[in-house]
């Protein structure tokens, strides 16, 4: 079933590439008017936008579904891992927090005994 949508996934981006190259922008009239000849189109004056349009539209949303059906593919093969998944058991445990020492080494030059405690 994956193989079947890999297949249409790529079809249908392969034809909505082509769609879009084949579809022209909305400075290219411009050209038709000064005398270019690009302005004839296979599907008439007003039907190329509409019918192109309309396709575009429609493979554009056959790709996005085709998208989510790769990913729910994906996901179902195989539960995804994080870092700490991959860690043995003996080094997830936290290891205990030491209390802080209430007072600090006093200084070598130092001659108050209490220069070194904390202020609480």
């Amino acid at each position: 079933m994956e193989t079947l949508v890999w297949i249409i996934h790529l079809l249908v981006s392969a034809a909505l590439i082509g769609l879009v190259l084949l579809q022209h922008g909305k400075g290219a009239d411009m050209g038709a008017a000064f005398g270019s000849g690009a302005s004839g189109s296979l599907f008439g004056a007003s039907g190329s936008a509409n019918f192109l349009s309309r396709t575009t539209a429609i493979l554009a949303t056959a790709f996005f579904l085709t998208s989510m059906g790769l990913t729910y593919f994906s996901l179902s093969r195989s539960k995804p891992e994080g870092v700490l998944d991959k860690l043995p058991a003996a080094s997830k445990t936290v290891p205990s927090a030491q209390p802080a020492p209430s007072t600090l080494p006093a200084p070598a030059n130092s001659a108050d005994p209490k220069s070194g405690e904390i202020p609480k």
